[in-house]
């Protein structure tokens, strides 16, 4: 116990009888409000440093300086670990901690998920039922991807945090959730593309701190000590890292060794982890359940303490994918470690926190094992201490000890608000991605087209289950594009197929003025732990869109729900498919959203954050080799927009439609850039292509260079057509022609922009010629590599490109 404050110097019966009154004045107040998360003698409360909740504990708060706010966090937690036995230390090592009664430590759920808007899924920290029946379900993260809009990012972590916060306050959540998910889609057929931001890693990386700084940030938090700076709600990036395998054939992700090459590392699949970290200061890393070059991530020393602790200087808690301590021991058999060991090494490689599976009776290996790996020798007290150190000073930071004033009002009434709800149906909105449109097909006019078939599986048409995706928790409600057509034209009629066919596609009635066939993906097909095997549409998709398509009287619209690509080269193909749109899985208000894009309330501008590929693809390279760049050595074609290059791609990573047209103007021809190369640098190798002479300084490495070096351009885009419109610009790099083994481009920024119809808006760039022109050389240093290299400006039409010569000075 620390020395008594001022008011316990009081005689210890009249604090008692203060404590008391103030025991019954606080649960009279709960008993009326109904609020408060903390649960303690049957009563509520919302924080854990409430003199009446100690007292009804029977304990006196005013002896625990763990609960003084005028320390430090630092030293508040370091007097409540001190406090603690090594018994009580280790109950609280867990997601599911126990806390410690004895000095006033109230029990926490760590684990909560709020991948697309707060969700149930996990062992009960968040809950729907009473005053709170649903939270609002955003479009799933690949959808809002595809809005290439971080300020949309960030508004849904806001949005979402904010519905946290409100069902904190009511007892129905805790502060700390594991999301967002920014795994780089490295393979098209992998189960959890729904879940990430595509296959990018800078727009993963960008979408990771909009929405971390969505989810965290408290408005008017000013920068001081990051280990102080409170936070709205802990937001938590995972998977890391090289983890995008979860069962294909014979590979199972609690099993699979993940082979990677040190460049591959940093360049795609690190990076959106560092941007997290750097740039969002998010407060919460996730390790995965794979082996790294023959090391489980949750035991990798060098990737969660000296990465992303050191270097990359984490402000917050590591956690463990649920149950991976015990995948070490039971599954991989890792080095035939027992409990105890693996906790002892997990612990001792960074992890501070250790979720076990949610099954009946189970618990983690921490919990289990703790205290025996410290009796035997094999785990130092003080690496509990350290690892307890970084969760509670994270609770700290949320309010969970002191309370936080500014969100204590939130209610009820900030749960599925309006304000919400139309958020969740423009990022759905904007999230559309338009395919294919030939002769114009879409908008449908509403003024023309009195009478729709809507054809599909009745899954898509009345997607109240579809849209959700996974990871979703209960949505305040559900429009299903059966609603949101219904709205456009009233004579709106349903041909359900089942999974073989559509057995009246020969005559069902193709009078209408439209018809529109809802066809796609579900949860069954691809989700976390099930990985597809093809690019095709399944359920014989394929043969009755064909069917109604030849049946009816004029070209058919398709909307494909998905979240990876599907091969639909026969529909890009067919003349009677005059459009094709993607509608992802885009969550409650999805049906809205659809409705609006195809009668053109909304002008579609999303843009595909994967590339859609041809199924011939999977056939050329298993889904296990973990290499980007192409391998001739096993006839390996490279992976991503990045490094493949040929010809079984149908839908180019950054491809979208508009209904309007769009073009570029630049004052800009050419760039030149010189780099002082200082006493202190050194050149780098650089490698070029057979037969080019390298040049006397091939490259510098960004790691010692100050970077402060740019390059500036102002773009105007023009909307030449006649309907009001959003465009994505993307901006892209292209190294010089000369150097070997480098990607072919690289999106490096990308800004999102509403033009008017026959208006022009200007848009500016400056970009950072580090972050902007570096590679990733073979050896795995970031270099600016001197010559000529291009900036290359949008996807497709319109587009323009311009050199920058970049000459390093010895």
């Amino acid at each position: 116990m620390a020395p008594a404050s001022s008011s316990s110097r009081l005689p210890s019966i009249l604090v008692a009888l203060l404590c008391a009154i103030a025991a019954i004045s606080s649960a009279a107040a709960g008993s009326s409000s109904g609020r408060g998360p903390i649960g303690t003698n049957g009563k509520n409360y919302t924080k854990v440093c409430d003199p009446a909740r100690f007292a009804a504990m029977g304990l006196d708060m005013s002896g625990f300086r763990y609960c003084d706010a005028s320390v430090p966090y630092a030293d508040r937690v370091r007097d409540l670990v001190g406090q603690l036995t090594l018994e009580e230390k280790v109950r609280n090592l867990g997601d599911q901690a126990e806390g410690a009664p004895r000095v006033g430590l109230p029990p926490y759920m760590w684990w909560g998920e709020a991948l697309h808007g707060v969700s149930d899924v996990g062992p009960k920290g968040t809950w729907f039922g009473d005053v709170v029946p649903g939270a609002t379900s955003f479009p799933l993260v690949i959808n809002s991807a595809a809005a290439f809009n971080e300020s949309l990012w960030r508004s849904i972590g806001g949005a979402v945090s904010t519905e946290i916060r409100a069902m904190y306050n009511l007892g129905h959540a805790e502060l700390t959730y594991w999301s967002p998910n920014i795994n780089v889609v490295r393979d098209p057929r992998w189960g959890r593309a729904s879940e990430t931001p595509g296959e990018d890693p800078f727009l993963v990386g960008r979408y990771a701190v909009s929405f971390v700084r969505g989810m965290q940030d408290v408005d008017g938090a000013g920068a001081g000590d990051p280990f102080s700076r409170p936070i709205k709600v802990s937001s938590c990036c995972k998977h890391f890292a090289a983890y995008d395998v979860d069962a294909w054939f014979d590979a199972d992700r609690l099993t699979f060794d993940a082979r990677v090459q040190e460049r591959d590392m940093v360049e795609t699949f690190e990076r959106p982890f560092e941007m997290c970290i750097r740039d969002g200061d998010a407060s919460c890393v996730m390790c995965s359940y794979n082996r790294i070059n023959g090391v489980p991530a949750c035991a990798d020393h060098r990737l969660l303490s000296e990465t992303v602790r050191e270097q990359w200087q984490l402000h917050g808690y590591i956690v463990s994918d649920c149950d991976s301590v015990r995948v070490m021991v039971r599954d991989a058999k890792w080095l035939n470690l027992t409990g105890v060991e693996a906790t002892a090494d997990a612990m001792k490689a960074g992890l501070d926190l250790d979720c076990g599976m949610f099954w009946e009776g189970a618990r983690d290996f921490f919990t289990t094992y703790g205290v025996d790996a410290v009796r035997q020798g094999k785990l130092k007290e003080a690496d509990v201490d350290n690892a307890l150190g970084n969760v509670y000073v994270t609770l700290m930071r949320l309010g969970f000890f002191d309370g936080m004033p500014e969100f204590e009002s939130l209610g009820v009434d900030d749960v599925c608000s309006d304000e919400h709800k139309e958020l969740a149906a423009d990022a759905a909105r904007q999230g559309m991605v338009l395919l294919k449109n030939d002769a114009g097909r879409l908008p449908l006019d509403p003024s023309k087209v009195n009478s729709v078939s809507l054809v599909g599986l009745l899954e898509h048409i009345n997607a109240t289950d579809v849209m959700l995706g996974d990871y979703r928790g209960k949505p305040c409600r559900v429009v299903t594009p059966y609603d949101g057509v219904r709205k456009m034209v009233n004579a709106t009629y349903v041909h359900a197929c089942d999974n073989g066919a559509c057995d009246t596609a020969a005559g069902m009635g193709m009078t209408v003025d439209a018809n529109i066939v809802i066809a796609g993906l579900n949860m069954s097909v691809e989700r976390e732990s099930n990985d597809r095997e093809d690019l095709l549409l399944p359920w014989n998709q394929t043969g009755w869109i064909n069917a109604v398509a030849e049946a009816s009287p004029h070209p058919i619209v398709l909307v494909i729900m998905s979240a990876g690509g599907v091969d639909v080269s026969f529909a890009q193909n067919n003349p009677k498919i005059g459009a094709i749109v993607w509608a992802g899985y885009p969550g409650e208000e999805g049906g809205t959203a659809i409705a609006d894009v195809l009668f053109g309330k909304q002008n579609p501008g999303g843009r595909l954050p994967l590339t859609w590929f041809k199924n011939e693809y999977v056939n050329q390279i298993p889904m296990t080799s973990m290499a980007l760049r192409p391998d001739a050595t096993h006839g390996y074609p490279g992976r991503t927009y990045k490094f493949y290059g040929g010809p079984a791609v149908l839908y180019p990573f950054g491809h979208g439609l508009s209904y309007t047209n769009f073009t570029y103007a630049s004052g800009n021809t050419g760039a030149s850039v010189t780099i002082p190369i200082g006493a202190w640098e050194h050149c780098k190798e650089l490698t070029y292509q057979p037969g080019v002479q390298p040049p006397a300084c091939p490259a510098v490495n960004v790691a010692s260079h100050r970077c402060d070096e740019a390059v500036s351009f102002n773009l105007t885009v023009a909307n030449t057509g006649g309907v009001d419109g959003d465009h994505v610009v993307a901006v892209y790099t292209a190294p010089p022609p000369e150097v070997d083994d480098a990607p072919l481009k690289q999106l490096v920024a990308f800004r999102r922009v509403f033009v008017p119809a026959g208006a022009a808006v200007d848009v500016p760039f400056v970009l950072n010629v580090c972050k902007a022109f570096g590679i990733v050389e073979e050896t795995a240093y970031t270099v600016v590599p001197s010559g000529a290299s291009r900036v290359l400006v949008g996807d497709g039409a319109p587009s323009l490109s311009f050199p920058v010569k970049i000459e390093l000075a010895v």
